[in-house]
């Protein structure tokens, strides 16, 4: 299973993570050329008898435009008729695939439209960039299948297993996936509008950026889910179980969370939020706790009011009354003026803390996000390189840019410093807008 560029930023608190920065590039143009000096060689072409195994390997490595592949459309696979080897952007639109055994087959650039694969087995099968628009996968097995960029729209998903499956970048609108099981599956950057999540389970789910705006997740458990900026407007979340998921910068304007549990969540944003959610961390923002410290300033004033009025006013005992109210007095002052000031002074460490911290937040959203438009670009990139065999400069700077940008974050200690962030990731956005460029 390949990384992706940003994996190590899951958590924002470990940041230590070594980056899984696709650097593949260049192994496949060696591989490429190596290929071709196997086709050639010094004798020159290959025999017209049939292509190498090199040859191959090289076809099957390069992506390809989907639905070129087999022509399948319409063709019913379910009384055991066999599938070709190649799948790779093979059109399947309308076909018959129920049952069907898919393990670690490459359908990359697949068009499936309404295909039917009820319980067909796609356990580590390769489905990125394809289409499975309106397809049934009513009970399939989709545990650790890869479907990056791939398009489920208004599929059928419901009862799926997909333990670990990935769908980074996945437009998963309208898709019906009531009672899936989707344990650490990767959703992120993953649109799922209008989906109906009802009963799912995605426990450590990774779902940053995912988009579930309107979804129906009556009851759907989120336990130690990384959902940090993801979107829950009009999403109906009654009795949805949050346990210790991560939160932070998630939205939840609009959405119903009547009854949902939000146990030892991180960084709850329940502003905006319909109904009565329970088991709400004290620090969630937008919940009735109270705010931190008056407690102790009311236990202060008790306490002054009880010296005061037990041990002072009564001062019948003439001068010595007097001066001990005077003591009194003198010493309460100093007190005051050692609070105000140990006041002040911590109000400004908290102040600056929360400065860099806030600093420090965006500039890990600006490194993310020059991961992510890296990993986007990473297809069409490997298209144009295989189609050139020359190596782009700028797609190196982009990614030494990158690999700046975080050692700067992880050393930084204060606002300054963060500066060499900012500057590593305009360096690197501006080397991958040369790339898009001549990619055209």
């Amino acid at each position: 299973m390949q990384p992706r560029v940003y994996d190590h930023l899951r958590d924002s608190a470990q940041l230590s993570r070594r980056p899984a920065l696709r650097r593949s590039i260049p192994l496949a143009l060696v591989s490429g050329l190596a290929g071709l000096l196997v086709l050639t060689g010094p004798a020159g072409p290959a025999s017209a008898a049939g292509p190498s195994s090199a040859s191959v390997a090289l076809t099957a490595s390069a992506p390809c435009k989907p639905g070129s592949g087999p022509k399948l459309r319409g063709e019913d696979f379910t009384g055991g008729a066999a599938l070709p080897d190649d799948l790779r952007c093979a059109d399947l639109t309308n076909a018959k695939l129920d049952e069907v055994d898919f393990t670690q087959k490459d359908l990359s650039g697949a068009l499936l439209h309404n295909a039917s694969m009820k319980e067909a087995d796609f356990t580590q099968a390769k489905l990125e960039y394809a289409d499975l628009t309106g397809a049934d996968l009513s009970k399939a097995d989709l545990g650790q299948m890869h479907a990056k960029h791939a398009v489920l729209r208004d599929a059928v998903l419901t009862d799926a297993q997909g333990g670990q499956a990935e769908f980074p970048h996945a437009d998963l609108t309208g898709a019906i996936m009531a009672r899936a099981e989707l344990t650490q599956a990767d959703l992120t950057d993953a649109t799922l509008v209008d989906a109906d999540l009802n009963e799912a389970t995605l426990g450590q789910v990774e779902g940053r950026n995912a988009d579930f705006t309107r979804a129906k997740m009556r009851e759907v458990k989120l336990g130690q889910a990384k959902l940090q900026f993801a979107v829950f407007k009009g999403a109906n979340l009654t009795e949805a179980e949050f346990t210790q998921a991560e939160l932070r910068g998630a939205d939840l304007h609009g959405a119903t969370v009547q009854g949902a549990s939000f146990v030892q969540a991180d960084e709850v944003n329940l502003t905006g939020a319909l109904g009565e959610p329970k088991d709400v961390p004290d620090d969630a923002v937008g919940s009735t706790s109270d705010l931190p410290g008056t407690g102790t300033g009311t236990d202060t004033g008790t306490d002054t009011g009880t010296d005061v009025g037990g041990g002072v006013l009564p001062g019948t005992t003439g001068g010595r009354g007097g001066l001990g109210l005077v003591l009194v007095l003198l010493s309460g002052l100093g007190l005051s003026v050692t609070l105000i000031l140990w006041g002040l002074s911590y109000r400004r460490r908290v102040e600056r803390a929360a400065r860099f911290a806030a600093a420090r937040r965006t500039a890990e959203e600006d490194v993310i996000r020059l991961g992510e438009e890296i990993d986007a670009l990473d297809f069409d990139y490997k298209v144009n390189h295989m189609t050139t065999g020359s190596v782009d400069q700028d797609w190196r700077r982009a990614l030494d840019a990158y690999e700046a940008a975080k050692q700067a974050l992880n050393t930084a200690q204060d606002v300054p410093q963060l500066g060499g962030v900012a500057s590593a990731v305009y360096h690197g956005r501006d080397a991958l807008g040369r790339v898009r460029s001549r990619m055209g």
